[in-house]
């Protein structure tokens, strides 16, 4: 069973940077063939698809976060990254990773809230 774990959220000014780590354990070395993705739910809303990376590298963005965000991958550490910079307070949010489509097990997630 693979367990997702997030860290790194926090509360930051606009304009502020933060980056948030996801580590899968109990994947093994099929993380690495899965396209990691992180995702977003505001309170109330649906989740919403922040930003993916493939297998092989290649990333691909929400419009909102597109030049402020960069998703990496470390899949000697089965960890997934994601670099915020440049906040907004519409940035707020839980943030969640998982593979894409979302098939894993949903981890506890980690609250990013940007505000002065």
């Amino acid at each position: 069973q693979v367990q997702l774990v997030e860290s790194g959220g926090g509360l930051v000014q606009p304009g502020g940077s933060l980056r948030l780590s996801c580590a899968a354990s109990g994947s093994g070395s099929i993380f690495s063939i899965y396209a990691m993705a992180w995702y977003r739910q505001v309170s109330g809303k649906q989740r919403e698809l922040v930003a993916h990376i493939t297998s092989g590298g290649s990333t691909n963005y929400a419009d909102s976060v597109k030049g402020r965000f960069t998703i990496s991958r470390d899949n000697a550490r089965n960890t997934v990254y994601l670099q915020m910079n440049r906040l907004k307070p519409e940035d707020t949010a839980v943030y969640y990773c998982n593979v894409k489509p979302p098939i894993w097990p949903w981890g506890q997630g980690t609250q990013v809230t940007v505000s002065s």
